[in-house]
């Protein structure tokens, strides 16, 4: 049995939600990383942004981002989209049955039933960004989720901070 299918919640189980507040690196830098932890844990990913001009460009990004690594993903305009680890997206859909959703560029979750995890990737220099962070904050908590806030020191280390 897979990572992914032994961890699989059951329904009603509240997400784990995790806000990641940038300020010292852009989501470029960022969002790899997580994806590469997502991977390596067996989980496959959607990644969901509020544009398709930021999927675009999420989507070069991802595969320009480090000479020596290689993170396979595609869109619905690559095909086999129930084949990707990581698919990307601007709307709520999982073909590839991904239990981990990461939201970047102001996208939202409508639900997030079924999800092991749901990852809000927002810039902290943006005043539009965190302002749908809160509320994208508040509404997990009401639905009962557990959620955690992380953000950068200044010496470039994750930090949970609530």
């Amino acid at each position: 049995m897979s990572e992914e299918a032994s961890h699989t919640p059951a329904a009603g189980t509240p997400a784990e939600v995790l806000f990641y507040h940038l300020e010292r690196q852009p989501l470029e830098r960022v969002l790899p990383a997580l994806l590469e932890k997502t991977l390596e844990r067996g989980w496959r990913a959607v990644v969901q942004s509020g544009s398709e001009e930021r999927l675009d460009a999420l989507n070069l990004a991802l595969w320009t981002y480090s000479e020596g690594s290689f993170l396979p993903h595609g869109a619905k305009k690559d095909g086999f989209a129930s084949e990707q680890p990581i698919y990307l997206t601007t709307s709520d859909d999982a073909p590839n049955g991904a239990r981990v959703r990461f939201l970047v560029d102001g996208a939202t979750a409508k639900d997030l039933a079924g999800l092991l995890r749901a990852v809000y990737l927002f810039d902290g220099n943006d005043p539009e960004a965190l302002e749908v962070a809160r509320a994208e904050w508040k509404a997990v908590k009401a639905a009962g989720h557990t959620c955690t806030y992380w953000r950068q020191s200044p010496e470039g280390r994750w930090q949970k901070m609530g």
